[in-house]
């Protein structure tokens, strides 16, 4: 155990040691300062609700810090092919699993500190500026705090989804451009794709990774908007998917001849 614990620092200290990881988080935390204030600047005698910022900041920074994450599971392992150091980690008394697993976790544990981080940002800077807004959802007796952890509990869950993607690509084909580049896709397109194919009416539309991402929409409801499934044939069919990506990625990476 503590040998693993020790992978999954070593892959932390690469990630936090770049300039480019505090970049990024810088980028997000003035994005979301930079709402909250020029609101508060140009609003004049009206006053708008923390939580109505919220929704705006949310959606622009859940967006970033999921591609900042792929961006680092693209190179994760796809880097260390490119750059021959994978087979520095071979030698070393550590099964391929272990050197694997290591990656991954230090991967999660950045997009879960970002999530973190810019939740509580948002939060504390919209109620300096504007005053903590205590009253319920509308027309739910749900308070907006707790909305909000959920809204971000849900995106993560498919923020894991999408990055475990982006991993499988950087695993198997030892590209990071393809990784960034598919698991943007299925991102940011995905959803267009799938409002396309419905329009055929095929029932297998539902079980498409795009048409289930949108976790969000069952925090107020019963059924997603998109495929009109309960939460627990969404929660099915990701689970499904993580489950494919995670063997393929573990298969090929420990049958790979590291030396070609």
């Amino acid at each position: 155990m503590f040998d693993f614990l020790q992978l999954v620092n070593n892959e932390n200290m690469k990630i936090y040691r770049r300039v480019r990881t505090w970049i990024m988080l810088g980028i997000l935390l003035v994005l979301t300062l930079s709402i909250s204030l020029l609101t508060y600047i140009y609003s004049g005698n009206i006053s708008p609700s923390m939580w109505d910022l919220m929704q705006i900041q949310s959606v622009m920074s859940i967006m970033l810090v999921t591609v900042f994450t792929v961006v680092i599971a693209a190179e994760t392992v796809a880097g260390e092919f490119s750059t021959g150091t994978i087979k520095l980690l071979m030698i070393r008394p550590w099964s391929r699993s272990k050197i694997l697993l290591s990656k991954y976790v230090s991967l999660l544990l950045f997009g879960l500190f970002f999530m973190a981080v810019i939740f509580v940002w948002t939060i504390v800077t919209n109620m300096l500026f504007f005053g903590y807004d205590a009253s319920p959802i509308m027309g739910s007796d749900m308070s907006q705090l707790t909305y909000w952890l959920l809204n971000y509990g849900a995106e993560f869950i498919t923020m894991i989804v999408i990055v475990t993607l982006a991993f499988l690509i950087s695993t198997v084909f030892r590209s990071g451009g393809l990784a960034i580049g598919l698991s943007l896709f299925i991102l940011l397109g995905g959803s267009i794709v799938t409002g396309i194919i419905r329009m055929l009416d095929y029932a297998w539309v539902d079980y498409l990774l795009f048409a289930n991402l949108s976790l969000s929409e069952y925090i107020l409801g019963d059924a997603s908007s998109i495929t009109g499934k309960p939460l627990g044939f969404t929660l099915g069919v990701l689970a499904g998917y993580y489950v494919l990506f995670i063997a393929i990625t573990w298969t090929v990476f420990n049958r790979r001849d590291i030396a070609s």
